[in-house]
């Protein structure tokens, strides 16, 4: 009789390392339903490496240049990687090419931040309790920014379940929303067909009936989201207020990244005994957790990573750009503590007695 898998196990397709590889890139995943952001590298040209960090229910992340912000329960840090700190990481020396560790931290309180992104005005949250879009302060929980139209005021209702966001060329374009109401909770009234895509400038609603959208996403060729209840990976043509199917994939989907010709995106399956989607579409199909890799030209699967146990549902996925070995520190970590680093020098120095 063979012995149950270890927690966290998973498999992948064998030319998942080879083109990670070839990328020069590793993955970043957030599954608040673990507690967990887990990094998948590369180990050679047919092995991956995972690293599971801790930390309090993520959601959103964020990556720009060599910082990775990471929405929690009730905060965002921001965690940076600073050149020369790698090599010599204590516990692991000469083993990482880039390490990133906490720099800041921003309390919220229990915002239901979902999606994060960087813009030529700094990071925005996607709040959706507060259905707006907002920026992390130094004074408030939150300074709102943007909210749709049809929300009159600012109370942490989750009236529309806004969920997520698109940047175009550093500023806010797109957010997806489950719903267009005004009440407290109302998106769920009619939730696997009432979605919208509101454009941010006109505030104005472009596609609506959306099977539970998700993750939009500009790119150079277009706007891309996610159609959670469907399990299908679309490309937006806003003018129109129409979409095409780029892929499907069996899996709730909810999370996205591209380099290249390369989609990744995150797939959950349903929870079990949850009445929110036993009438979805992906409800008649078996649902995986895991990363599926589209290729765009195709929109055919080339590739993916899936939970064989432990981890059922994910939220976010992104590309970590030119690293093959990342590690990242948690905020239980005293490490990042009793380290300095300056524009010159790495300092890495022993944990100092507590002193009254």
């Amino acid at each position: 009789m063979s012995s149950p898998a270890p927690p966290f196990s998973y498999t992948f397709s064998h030319n998942v390392p080879e083109l990670l590889k070839a990328l020069n890139i590793s993955l970043a995943i957030s599954t608040y339903q673990t507690g967990k952001v887990v990094i998948f590298s590369p180990k050679d040209d047919s092995s991956l490496v995972q690293l599971p960090r801790n930390f309090e229910r993520p959601m959103g992340m964020a990556v720009r240049n060599n910082n990775i912000a990471i929405a929690l329960k009730d905060q965002v840090i921001i965690a940076a990687n600073a050149p020369g700190m790698a090599p010599n990481y204590p516990a692991n020396p000469n083993t990482y090419d880039s390490l990133f560790i906490p720099r800041a931290s921003f309390y919220t309180g229990v915002l239901d931040i979902h999606d994060l992104a960087w813009t030529n005005k700094g990071l925005i949250t996607v709040n959706t309790s507060f259905s707006c879009l907002s920026s992390v302060s130094y004074q408030f929980s939150f300074e709102p920014i943007w909210k749709p139209k049809f929300i009159t005021e600012l109370y942490p209702e989750d009236r529309c379940h806004l969920n997520g966001i698109a940047v175009d060329n550093g500023t806010p374009k797109y957010v997806t929303a489950l719903g267009s109401g005004n009440t407290k909770l109302s998106w769920k009234e009619n939730m696997l067909n009432g979605g919208v895509l509101i454009d941010i400038e006109s505030n104005e609603i472009i596609l609506s009936e959306l099977p539970v959208p998700h993750s939009p996403r500009c790119y150079e060729d277009g706007t891309y989201a996610l159609l959670s209840a469907e399990g299908k990976v679309v490309k937006i043509n806003p003018e129109a207020g129409t979409y095409d199917e780029v892929s499907q994939i069996n899996g709730f989907l909810r999370g996205m990244d591209r380099i290249g010709d390369y989609l990744f995106v995150a797939s959950s399956k349903l929870r079990e005994g949850s009445s929110l989607f036993k009438d979805a579409p992906i409800a008649k199909t078996k649902t995986f957790c895991g990363i599926s890799i589209i290729y765009i030209p195709t929109g055919k699967q080339v590739g993916f990573i899936q939970y064989q146990n432990t981890v059922d549902e994910l939220f976010e996925v992104k590309v970590l750009p030119n690293t093959i070995r990342p590690n990242l520190l948690n905020l239980d970590k005293e490490l990042h503590l009793t380290s300095v680093s300056t524009r010159e020098n790495v300092f890495w120095q022993e944990a100092q007695p507590q002193t009254s």
